[in-house]
């Protein structure tokens, strides 16, 4: 093709799809002598308030990433009428579109993380290509497979997926395995004052440790199973002190862990941060990291969280489950990579032994450094951004190359 790809990015929207910020690292870098990107989210935000639930949408088109509204999915059934919304559905895309791509969109690339498989009908509606990123682990229905049968290609997050989904003949050929990135500048170890000034911020002296959790206040995000190993380590590490940063998409989720931190008498130990916009500042403050994502559910795609714990040099502990288990392994990339474990692995679920494990970390100051400095130096080999944005464009090429 001798002109940029004209390439759709298409996503929920980008004020609770979680997705959002990684789509705009990568987006926002792409070669535009490759491609040409825009963005079509299903939902603006009507009804939000104009502040920081908004401000990722502005990051997009302050980088020259349009985003256009129109409705890239439709409801499955009644099946004798779906065409004709399919067909209805292209049309919205196309007049939403008009101004970026007079002549349409070689390319779709969605970032739903569903199992629907409309988009992928709608997309060929519209005369495009349609190809989709596999962000989590949810593989129950057949719906899946029409997805990923419809699909140009898919993107896979981590190897479990490549094992567990794809690997029949059919989905293989199609499937490439393209984990997530990081920022290694943005988020980097602090300068000393650095850190000071980030630990005041959160009332934190020399003599506190600070665990710390990045995640959506989501079940299987194990926050619960977090308490109940903060409540073991606490009496034997009476410095400590637990962050938890994530926004509440399930509110009863957010009530049952403000009720059991009352429970086991947390209250002065523990503070939840709700949404928290200044990430960098507040991996800058803490000695240790978790997430501690459980066995049941979706488990993890490829977890960004920790690769910006990990690139800012604060010693990591993730739960053995898809996705935390290939950035914390250290053969997940070979050990011509990186031959030290970049992280501390846990059974999911497990209270006592995440204990264990954040006392061995908080206890042994020097253990904590050279976790934190290994933990640096698998995120900036294995996980820079500028990797990523390299595997999609070559993605990209193989698309427009009909391979």
């Amino acid at each position: 093709m001798s002109r940029p790809l004209r390439l759709l990015f298409t996503i929920p929207n980008l004020v609770t799809a979680g997705s959002g910020r990684a789509l705009y690292e990568v987006a926002r870098r792409l070669d535009r002598t490759l491609v040409e990107p825009a963005v079509c989210v299903a939902w603006r935000g009507e009804g939000v308030l104009d502040g920081p639930e908004r401000a990722l949408e502005r990051l997009f088109v302050d980088a020259g990433l349009p985003v256009v509204v129109a409705p890239t999915t439709v409801a499955a059934r009644p099946l004798r009428s779906l065409p004709g919304r399919v067909r209805s559905a292209a049309r919205a895309v196309g007049a939403a579109t008009r101004d970026l791509a007079p002549g349409g969109f070689d390319l779709w690339h969605s970032y739903h993380y569903l199992d629907d498989y409309t988009e992928p009908l709608v997309a060929r509606a519209a005369g495009a290509r349609w190809v989709y990123t596999k962000k989590n682990m949810s593989w129950n229905r057949r719906s899946w497979w029409l997805r990923s049968l419809l699909a140009h290609a898919i993107a896979a997050q981590n190897r479990d997926m490549l094992e567990r989904f794809f690997v029949r003949p059919p989905l293989r050929a199609k499937t490439t395995l393209l984990p997530r990135g990081v920022d290694t500048e943005r988020f980097r170890p602090p300068m000393p004052a650095e850190r000071a000034a980030a630990r005041a911020a959160y009332g934190a002296d020399d003599a506190a440790l600070l665990i710390g959790c990045v995640a959506q206040l989501v079940a299987v995000k194990g926050h619960e199973g977090l308490l109940d190993a903060f409540a073991r380590l606490a009496a034997r590490v009476p410095s400590s002190r637990l962050l938890l940063a994530g926004g509440p998409l399930d509110g009863d989720v957010a009530l049952r862990l403000r009720e059991r931190i009352e429970a086991l008498a947390l209250s002065e130990r523990v503070r939840l941060l709700g949404r928290v916009d200044d990430v960098p500042r507040l991996l800058r403050a803490l000695d240790v990291f978790v997430l501690p994502t459980r066995a049941a559910g979706r488990m993890e795609g490829c977890p960004v969280a920790l690769l910006e714990a990990m690139a800012s040099g604060v010693a990591s502990i993730g739960t053995e489950v898809a996705g935390s288990r290939d950035v914390l392994c250290a053969d997940a990339a070979g050990a011509a990579e990186v031959a030290e474990s970049p992280g501390l692995l846990v059974p999911p679920d497990d209270p006592a032994a995440l204990a264990g494990a954040l006392e061995t970390l908080l206890t042994d100051r020097a253990r904590r450094l050279e976790l934190g400095a290994a933990a640096r130096r698998a995120a900036e080999v294995r996980y820079p951004i500028a990797r990523e944005v390299e595997r999609h464009e070559q993605f990209y090429r193989r698309i427009a190359a009909g391979s």
